[in-house]
């Protein structure tokens, strides 16, 4: 088994999420990598998401920042300076969250904090979230990634974010400032940069070898990344088939919300187009079901795999 690090000296988000994406399509085989770096001022939402659902567009932009769409599902989050984000990206023989989870939990114990795997896929401190984690699988390898809040501006979370109000009433919640929490405020010394090696070192602990520093700067010389970077950061793959979105069914469920629009061929009875927004942790089965959807008739649910959940409930929610 190998073992791989990088640490990103950027704070663009398109270009780090560049990276992170060529290792999981490039990285060879037996290897595991852990992958460092922090976005400045920059919304991330999850792949399937609405843009302007999840946040004040025009504000984060007008004021400087960015809007990032990751590969991931998941729900939208924050990036500043004062929190730090990971990347495994591991061969699918040596893919384990437990294990790649453990990683960040030992590292965070040198600092005297314990923490807890929580919910569908976040780390909590005291019973307030402080990571949340998100996957996705490749031919080769698979994908597991999640911040660590340290020292985030909880204003400019707030300012920037719009939190579903049923998701809301759901956890019994008023802000997003009352479920999250800073690390820094329990130990002050913590930082976004003296936590790194601690994570390398609680890396080859958990893993049982030492690392192999890979340099940042060659990689993203890669054209592949190049066009990756081109490729996210567009308009047509941040925006444009939200432009026109209009909610025709919408739910939440307990692996999370969707939102459905519907375009119906009223004539012939068929669904001529369909867009689904969600946070959920299953992109493919996202995919899966707007595949289903489109072109099949409004008087007949298609045939799909009923021991699906997401699947399941979605379909019920637009026959139903």
């Amino acid at each position: 088994m190998k073992l791989q690090v990088i640490i990103s000296n950027q704070y663009n988000p398109f270009l780090n999420r560049a990276v992170e994406q060529y290792l999981t399509d490039n990285q060879e085989e037996n290897t595991v990598t852990l992958y460092l770096w922090k976005n400045q001022k920059t919304v991330v939402i999850g792949y399937n998401q609405n843009p302007y659902s999840e946040c004040n567009v025009k504000l984060l932009l007008d004021e400087g920042g960015h809007l990032m769409r990751r590969g991931t599902g998941g729900g939208a989050v924050y990036h500043d300076l004062g929190n730090i984000n990971f990347s495994f990206v591991a061969d699918k023989k040596l893919y384990d969250v437990k294990k790649q989870l453990s990683v960040i939990q030992n590292a965070l114990l040198s600092y005297g904090l314990t923490t807890e795997i929580s919910g569908r896929n976040d780390l909590t401190c005291e019973g307030r979230k402080f990571s949340g984690n998100a996957f996705a699988k490749g031919k080769q390898n698979d994908l597991h990634h999640g911040t660590i809040l340290i020292k985030t501006d909880g204003a400019m979370m707030q300012r920037y974010l719009i939190v579903d109000k049923a998701k809301l009433m759901k956890n019994g919640v008023k802000s997003v400032a009352s479920r999250v929490i800073n690390l820094s405020e329990l130990v002050p010394e913590l930082t976004s940069e003296n936590i790194k090696q601690p994570l390398i070192a609680s890396f080859e602990k958990v893993y049982g070898g030492k690392t192999n520093m890979l340099d940042f700067d060659t990689i993203i010389n890669n054209k592949e990344v190049q066009t990756i970077t081109a490729e996210i950061s567009s308009h047509e793959f941040l925006f444009s088939r939200w432009e026109q979105f209009k909610t025709t069914k919408k739910a939440r469920f307990p692996w999370g919300g969707v939102e459905i629009s519907l375009e119906i061929d009223e004539a012939n009875a068929i669904i001529k187009y369909v867009q689904i927004a969600s946070d959920s942790l299953e992109p493919e089965t996202i995919t899966l079901a707007k595949r289903l959807l489109c072109g099949c008739s409004t008087k007949a649910m298609p045939e799909f795999n009923k021991n699906n959940t997401v699947l399941l409930d979605i379909m019920n929610l637009v026959f139903g």
